[in-house]
């Protein structure tokens, strides 16, 4: 078990709103049209030679920026990193009010305005995970002079069946089933059942495709769901509100340097749909011989693959 587990355990023990922070650093709340956003900042002592790297964690029941902590941790020995929690996760506003695709886009580009605020203008790299990787695609579409480069971790949108989607507008949202999740009688009950240990082990050993998760991961998943308003995003997740319609041509219209990596076990390995972008100059996918979360699973693997793109991205100077 992580080291961090037991200290989540005795703040399980005082009470579910003492959320410790996810990752070290400076953390930092701002008002935005998106409500309250919280992200977290650190930087070496000596800066480096690369831009800020900003870092977002993935959509679900128990999105926060511990997914990117060993990512968060390693780096900011060598640049200032930043860890965004999107609305509805983390300390982030997790008000009931309607999630979308345009929400979290904002909520990114927010964030790069504050990056901007204390770095200047120069582009930024950035990595996102699974559906947020959508969310990043998007925001790079709007404000491409923002960003570097673009690392998308097991990202959505590449299954089988996603192709066919390209050209339509909107989202996969099923208002039915949003509204039979947050029916007041068992919106709460069925969100604590949905987010036991039990429950959220099972979801974890699927997205690693084995029953070795990271323990740490898990303790944390549980004290952030205990939160008030904890189920109001995932509802909205899980509905398909936050699932856009139109991915591939976002993806397709990127023409910065774009790392794509992704494993090969658990519920997350169709990719068959990656062939759309796997010619492309821009592109480069890296496979890993691990679940949904290599960066947790082969760490140095992992960070050293991304280390090797980053070495290959254009300088600000030279873009």
């Amino acid at each position: 078990m992580s080291a961090a587990a037991p200290a989540m355990n005795r703040a399980a023990l005082r009470g579910a709103n003492e959320l410790p922070a996810p990752v070290s650093g400076q953390r930092h709340e701002i008002g935005s049209p998106v409500g309250r956003l919280t992200y977290y900042s650190a930087s070496p002592e000596t800066p480096g030679k690369f831009p800020p790297l900003l870092l977002i964690h993935s959509i679900n029941a128990a999105g926060s920026a511990y997914e990117i902590k060993p990512l968060y941790e390693h780096y900011r020995g060598s640049r200032t990193v930043y860890a965004l929690e999107l609305p509805g996760f983390g300390h982030s506003d997790r008000g009931e009010r309607e999630y979308t695709v345009r929400m979290m886009t904002d909520a990114i580009l927010i964030a790069v305005q504050e990056i901007q605020s204390d770095h200047g203008r120069d582009p930024i790299d950035a990595l996102a995970v699974s559906l947020s990787s959508e969310f990043l695609a998007r925001a790079i579409t709007e404000a491409p002079l923002a960003f570097r480069s673009a690392a998308l971790v097991s990202p959505t949108g590449f299954r089988s069946n996603d192709g066919s989607t390209k050209w339509r507008d909107g989202t996969r949202g099923k208002p039915w089933l949003h509204a039979l999740f947050e029916f007041p009688l068992w919106s709460k009950g069925f969100f604590r059942l949905l987010t036991s240990r039990s429950g959220i082990r099972y979801f974890l050993n699927k997205t690693w495709g084995s029953r070795d998760i990271d323990e740490g991961l898990l303790e944390y998943d549980y004290l952030t769901t205990r939160q008030p308003g904890a189920q109001h995003a995932p509802y909205y997740f899980v509905s398909g509100f936050l699932f856009s319609e139109d991915i591939t041509r976002i993806y397709h219209s990127l023409t910065l340097p774009v790392w794509m990596s992704h494993g090969v076990r658990g519920d997350f390995v169709d990719y068959t749909n990656k062939t759309q972008v796997e010619g492309r100059a821009n592109w480069t996918i890296r496979v890993f011989s691990t679940g949904a979360m290599p960066h947790f699973e082969a760490e140095a693997e992992f960070i050293a693959a991304y280390d090797t793109f980053l070495a290959g991205v254009p300088s600000a100077s030279a873009l």
